[in-house]
C-alpha cells in the first residue's frame, strides 16, 4: 500500500527524497511529472501527494488543482522555493493540506505525510462505514410536486430494469448525478457497484488509463496491472458527468464499448467482456448543430436511446419550499441543531433567486441558513415589492404562512399557534393562497390535521 506519491522532476532529489523516506518505513511511489503522479490517484488511495511546485511538464499548483477535482479529501503537500511560499499559503486557503519551503528537514516532511496519511485512512474509514449504513431511499431524492418532476420519477421507474443507455441533460446542480443514482438503485444492478467519472476533471493524458486500465509496463511508471473504471462496473453501472468534454479520440473508443460491451486496457489486445450500464450526463445540447464538430453524431445517438431532460430550478418553483425544508432538516441533524425560524424577506428571496446552481445550490443556502451565516442577507432585504398594495399583502400574507409551515414542518397545531388562526381561517388562507401543506411535511413525520369535511 503506498503511502506517499512523491513528484518531482530532479532526479537526484526524487531519488534521495525515496530513499530517506524509505528508510523510515514510508512506501513510496517517486514520479517524474504530474502525468505520472496522477495515473497512480484514485478517490480511495489511502496516502498522500507530494510535489514540488515548479516543474515542466504540469506545474504543482496545477496537479493540486486537478487532485482536488478527482478527491479534495486526498491530502497534498506542495515543497516550495523561498519565492513561492505566497503563492503556497495561497493554495492552503484552497485546501492544500501543507507546505515546506526548500531547504526543509526530512523530519518535518516525514512528520507531514505521516499526518497526513493518518487523516486521509480516517477520512476513507468514515466513508466506507457511510456506504455500509446504505444509500437513502432513491425515490426522495428526486424530491418536486412539479409535473416534470413527476414525470421524470415515472419515466425512470419505466427504465430502471431496461438495460439501456441513459443520456441526461440538465444545468449544473440539476441533480444529474443524482438521477444516475436512482437508475442504479431502482434496478436489478443495485447490488453493483456505481463508479462515477467526471470527464472534464481529468487531464487527457490519464483519462484512458482511468477509463480502461493498463497492464504493467503499457507506461512509463505503469508497473502493475490497473482496472479501468469501466471494468470496475461490472454488473453495475457507469456514470460519466460531463461527456460532452470527451476527447474526439475517447468517443471513438467509448463508442466501441458500447456497441461490443468489451475494453482492451492499455498495454494488451485482450479484450474483456463487461456488463454495464451506461449514464451520460452533459450540460449541453449533444443533438445542437453546433455540438457536431465537436461531439460524435454516432455517439450522441448510441446514447440516446432514453433521455432525461431536467428542469432548472427557476422552473419549478413550486418545489422549493418543500426542498428547503427538505435540506433546512438535513442540515440541522447533520451540524446537531435547530432549524432556524425562516425569516419572511429570506423566504421572499428564495422564491424570487433565479437558481443560476440549482438544487445544488438551495442545498448549500440551507446548510448556511441553518447555520446562521446568512451571507445574503442584504440582498435579501434589497428585494423590490412591486405591485399594488392588496397584491403585496397578498404576497406577503402567503410567505408568512409558508415560512410558519416550513418552522413546523407542515404540523397544524404548531402553525396555527404561530400564526394565531382558527383552524378554519387557516384552510381558507391555504386555498386562497394554492398553498399544499402537505409540501411542507418532513419526510417520515405523521400528519397531525386532515381538514374537516368542508375545510378543504
Amino acid at each position: 500500500m503506498v503511502d506517499v506519491v512523491f513528484v518531482d522532476d530532479d532526479a537526484d532529489v526524487r531519488d534521495a527524497n525515496e530513499q530517506a523516506l524509505d528508510l523510515q518505513g514510508v512506501v513510496v511511489r517517486a514520479c517524474a511529472g504530474a502525468s505520472e503522479a496522477l495515473s497512480h490517484l484514485t478517490p480511495d488511495f489511502p496516502g498522500v501527494l507530494v510535489t514540488d511546485v515548479r516543474m515542466a511538464e504540469m506545474d504543482g499548483l496545477t496537479l493540486f488543482r486537478h487532485v482536488r477535482r478527482l478527491d479534495p479529501d486526498i491530502p497534498v503537500i506542495l515543497i516550495t522555493g523561498h519565492g513561492d511560499i505566497e503563492m503556497a499559503v495561497g493554495a492552503m486557503r484552497e485546501g492544500a493540506y501543507d507546505f515546506l519551503s526548500k531547504p526543509y528537514a526530512p523530519e518535518r516532511l516525514l512528520a507531514a505525510i505521516r499526518h497526513g496519511v493518518a487523516q486521509r485512512r480516517l477520512v476513507l474509514e468514515n466513508r466506507r462505514l457511510r456506504a455500509q449504513a446504505g444509500p437513502p431511499d432513491a425515490a426522495a431524492l428526486l424530491m418536486g410536486n412539479a409535473p416534470t418532476m413527476v414525470r421524470i420519477r415515472e419515466l425512470l421507474r419505466q427504465v430502471a430494469d431496461a438495460d439501456v443507455d441513459v443520456l441526461v441533460h440538465g444545468e449544473t446542480g440539476s441533480g444529474k448525478e443524482v438521477v444516475a443514482q436512482v437508475l442504479h438503485q431502482l434496478s436489478h444492478r443495485r447490488t453493483g457497484a456505481f463508479v462515477a467519472i467526471n470527464c472534464g476533471a481529468l487531464p487527457e493524458s490519464v483519462i484512458e488509463s482511468e477509463l480502461f486500465g493498463h497492464e504493467p509496463g503499457a507506461f512509463t511508471g505503469a508497473q502493475k496491472r490497473r482496472v479501468g473504471r469501466i471494468e470496475h462496473a461490472h454488473g453495475g453501472t457507469l456514470f460519466l458527468d460531463e461527456i460532452e468534454s470527451m476527447s474526439p479520440a475517447m468517443q471513438v473508443r467509448l463508442l466501441r464499448v458500447l456497441e461490443t460491451r468489451q475494453v482492451s486496457p492499455l498495454g494488451t489486445n485482450e479484450h474483456r467482456a463487461v456488463d454495464i450500464r451506461v449514464v451520460a450526463a452533459t450540460k449541453a445540447d449533444l443533438g445542437a448543430a453546433g455540438m457536431r464538430a465537436r461531439f460524435r453524431p454516432d455517439l450522441y445517438y448510441r446514447l440516446n436511446v432514453v433521455t432525461v431532460e431536467l428542469p432548472p430550478l427557476r422552473e419549478r418553483r413550486e418545489d422549493i419550499p418543500l426542498l428547503f425544508a427538505h435540506f433546512a432538516a438535513r442540515s440541522a441533524q447533520r451540524f446537531n441543531c435547530a432549524v432556524p425560524a425562516v425569516d419572511p424577506a429570506f423566504w421572499r428571496h428564495l422564491m424570487r433567486h433565479d437558481w443560476p446552481g440549482n438544487v445544488r445550490e438551495l442545498a448549500h443556502v440551507a446548510d448556511r441558513y441553518v447555520l446562521g451565516v446568512q451571507a445574503l442577507a442584504a440582498d435579501v432585504h434589497a428585494d423590490g415589492e412591486p405591485g399594488s398594495l392588496p397584491e403585496r399583502i397578498d404576497r406577503y400574507e402567503a410567505e408568512l404562512i409558508r415560512a410558519a409551515l416550513v418552522d413546523h414542518g407542515g404540523e397544524v397545531k404548531g402553525t396555527l399557534a404561530a400564526l394565531g388562526l382558527p383552524r378554519k381561517t387557516f384552510y381558507d388562507k391555504l386555498r386562497r393562497h394554492g398553498i399544499d401543506r402537505k409540501l411542507y411535511l418532513r419526510p417520515g413525520a405523521a400528519d397531525d390535521d386532515a381538514p374537516a369535511e368542508g375545510d378543504g
